[in-house]
């Protein structure tokens, strides 16, 4: 019985001692929101950081309730066997890197959105992930809100019948006031609206359509408002998307609005339509004069803070002690919602159609 006792006593004094020791890569805004969603899950503890600034391992250790080790040296980080995923939170220019070098060292990722800012780093990323056989839970952690949970519950009971035209924009200004504004502005690492920030709305339109995207055309635009002139590309973006199945759908990126934050969704169908928290079905037999209402928490804020983060990285952690890819965020649904990122992105600069076979090929 004493034995026991101080097995336990361990276990609550040493947190870390949980299945997957996690390693950050980057300890900058979003790591600070990464690592407790981590913590707080079953199996995984984050027990390295490294970055590219010096820290305090001590006051690190104290500050996540867990030993930490600090790095500069990410091959040295890497290098740990006793290191069984890394968490990507680093500048998204160096995003590609640090995945294949996670990925050869065998470690299973956790990216940050984008992917990649071009379409070669995609392709040599993904090659690097399926080649090492790692699992990969991608952030698009919107698809674990309480908002696209429900809304994807009423389509998938056929609520709204066939879905033939849906609508999901991103509203959020991404200003000075912004975490993450001060290196957003550049080409280098923002790289567009959609990658910046507004890829969570047309990867949650990929997710509500339910078909493959045949094509897309994109035009952008930028504010004339002073606040937004450090931008080096343009802030706001519309796409329109053709899927295999004849459906359409459009995407609008808006990071140069002063407004709130909004995830506005617009779904309609043959047996009715879904308007962000609200519905009508003729299944159910619903007043067609107005709205009923849906049980969910809108998407409000663009603060790392308050994403779902803890819910995916749970999922993710589930699915590796089933030996399964991550549920709704594998590589592959990422890739596919990044694919049709990087063609719309594509269109609005040689002003033309593209069709996603181009990016495939």
């Amino acid at each position: 019985m004493a034995g026991i006792i101080e097995v336990i006593q361990r276990i609550h004094a040493f947190p870390h001692m949980k299945k997957y020791n996690v390693g950050i890569i980057g300890y900058g805004w979003v790591a600070t929101a990464h690592i407790p969603a981590i913590n707080a899950t079953a199996q995984a503890q984050v027990t390295a950081i490294c970055s590219s600034r010096p820290q305090d391992p001590a006051a690190l250790s104290v500050q996540h309730g867990g030993a930490i080790s600090c790095h500069t040296d990410l091959a040295r980080m890497l290098a740990d066997p006793n290191l069984h995923a890394v968490s990507v939170c680093s500048y998204p220019h160096q995003h590609v890197d640090h995945i294949v070098a996670a990925a050869e060292a065998g470690k299973h990722l956790i990216i940050e959105k984008p992917l990649s800012l071009n379409l070669a780093d995609a392709r040599r990323a993904a090659a690097a992930v399926r080649a090492a056989e790692v699992k990969v839970c991608f952030c698009f952690e919107c698809r674990f809100s309480s908002q696209l949970m429900a809304t994807k519950a009423v389509i998938d009971a056929g609520l709204l019948g066939q879905l033939h035209y849906g609508e999901v924009d991103y509203y959020h200004g991404i200003g000075p006031w912004y975490g993450q504004f001060r290196w957003n502005v550049t080409r280098e690492s923002g790289g567009s609206s959609l990658l910046s920030a507004g890829c969570h709305a047309l990867d949650a339109l990929l997710l509500c359509m339910g078909s493959e995207v045949e094509s897309v055309t994109s035009q952008t635009t930028t504010s004339a408002s002073s606040v937004f002139a450090p931008y080096q590309y343009p802030t706001t973006s519309v796409t329109i998307l053709r899927f295999k199945n004849g459906a359409l759908g459009k995407v609008a990126s808006v990071i140069d609005c002063l407004q709130p934050y909004y995830f506005h969704t617009h779904l309609v169908g043959s047996e009715g339509s879904l308007l962000d928290d609200k519905f009508h079905s003729t299944k159910l037999g619903t007043n067609k004069q107005q709205w009923s209402r849906l049980s969910m928490k809108m998407l409000d804020s663009g603060d790392v803070s308050d994403h779902p983060y803890q819910s995916q990285f749970q999922a993710f952690f589930d699915a590796l002690d089933q030996g399964r890819d991550m549920p709704l965020t594998s590589l592959d649904q990422a890739l596919n919602s990044h694919l049709a990122v990087l063609a719309a992105d594509l269109s609005a600069r040689e002003n033309r159609t593209v069709k996603l076979a181009e990016l495939h090929g």
